[in-house]
């Protein structure tokens, strides 16, 4: 496998840990958010 190749399958993997790494974080922030609005009696919109 030549450095082309390689670094082609690199950047193709790295996507879907990036993508993983985003998805947690907007998750985590809406259950904070959204456990907060239940604790305080208000609606989440």
């Amino acid at each position: 496998m030549d450095a082309t190749a390689l670094a082609l399958t690199i950047y193709v993997l790295i996507w879907p840990i990036i993508v993983a790494i985003v998805l947690a974080v907007i998750g985590g922030a809406f259950f904070r958010e959204w456990a907060q609005a239940r604790r305080d009696g208000r609606p989440m919109i």
